[in-house]
């Protein structure tokens, strides 16, 4: 049997993020304690992550090398958050997103935590700064944002508070790497993280394409999903363009006037409401009603496509 990796990891708040990086640390071998103030919560937890975790086994998609029970024996859940803490070398915050209920449970671990535990939250949008400023292990503190399903998409944002040690991102990236996730440092805090500022640029040119008249809702989900998503799936922007020509330096020169002339036209911030809001409703609804049972399966979909998609990406060479 293999055995756990050392160290334990504390997962704070039971939703579907924090459930996620239980499975996920787990994965990885370390024992996990799920804190949530409500001891039903954490039992219904624990039983989704049995769920899950029993399905992902049979579906050969389990993340690691230990078998679903020898994972699950590693989960634990606890209802007080001392005893939670205690022999922690990483915290990861999972709460819902509010500024004052994340800002209450960093200064509640800031007085029961020592000197060599990682604080990290799972924040999305709340700049460090604003989250970890004026604590006594500020230098302790990071955001490590996963996205949204963190088991099926490896991606996490690690973006420091101006004093974090630089110490703290280097041991949070190695572990992030070791459960099998691909960290990116951002080097200084800024709104929207990388992911979302991106993801937002392209949300809003989408939004002013449907909303002009210059393409229909499902048309512009084709775009990304038959066109542009095929290839960052396995490439970003950057190489891209570098091999859209001879090289980085050949595609501005050959293209940078036209993308600038492009980028001209674009339009306000849209407001995301009225007419163009009910037009993209009703379209999303023609493929997926908004009703509970509709979206949970079409989720599931995408969480079978996705997995197939890491599959995919784990068998391809490297280079």
């Amino acid at each position: 049997m293999a055995s756990p990796a050392a160290g334990l990891v504390v997962i704070v708040g039971s939703g579907l993020i924090g459930r996620s990086w239980a499975m996920l640390f787990a994965s990885g071998g370390f024992k996990v304690k799920l804190y949530d103030i409500e001891q039903q919560q954490i039992t219904n937890a624990l039983e989704n992550i049995r769920k899950e975790i029993k399905l992902l086994e049979q579906l050969g998609a389990l993340k690691g090398t230990l078998s679903a029970e020898q994972q699950l024996s590693l989960i634990t859940g606890c209802s007080n958050i001392q005893e939670a803490v205690e022999g922690a070398m990483h915290i990861q915050e999972c709460v819902p997103e509010n500024l004052e209920v994340k800002k209450e449970i960093f200064a509640q671990l800031d007085g029961i935590v020592g000197d060599d535990v990682v604080l990290s939250s799972s924040t999305s949008c709340l700049l460090p700064s604003r989250l970890f400023s004026g604590l006594a292990h500020v230098k302790q503190c990071l955001v490590a944002h996963p996205v949204n399903p963190p088991y099926y998409v490896p991606l996490v944002e690690l973006v420091p508070h101006p004093e974090t040690a630089p110490t703290t991102v280097d041991r949070t990236h190695a572990l992030m790497q070791k459960i099998g996730q691909s960290p990116v440092r951002v080097l200084k805090e800024i709104d929207g993280f990388a992911l979302n500022r991106l993801q937002y640029a392209v949300i809003s040119e989408a939004w002013r394409l449907v909303q002009d008249g210059i393409v229909s809702p499902s048309d512009l989900d084709l775009v990304m999903s038959d066109g542009l998503g095929l290839r960052y799936a396995f490439m970003g922007p950057l190489e891209t363009m570098h091999l859209n020509a001879e090289g980085m330096l050949s595609y501005c020169n050959r293209y940078g006037e036209g993308m600038k002339c492009v980028l001209k036209t674009f339009g306000p911030i849209p407001e995301f409401s009225g007419s163009t809001v009910e037009k993209v409703h009703q379209a999303m609804c023609v493929k997926v009603p908004d009703d509970p049972e509709h979206l949970a399966a079409r989720r599931q979909w995408r969480d079978a496509c996705l997995m197939r998609l890491a599959r995919l990406k784990s068998q391809m060479p490297s280079q």
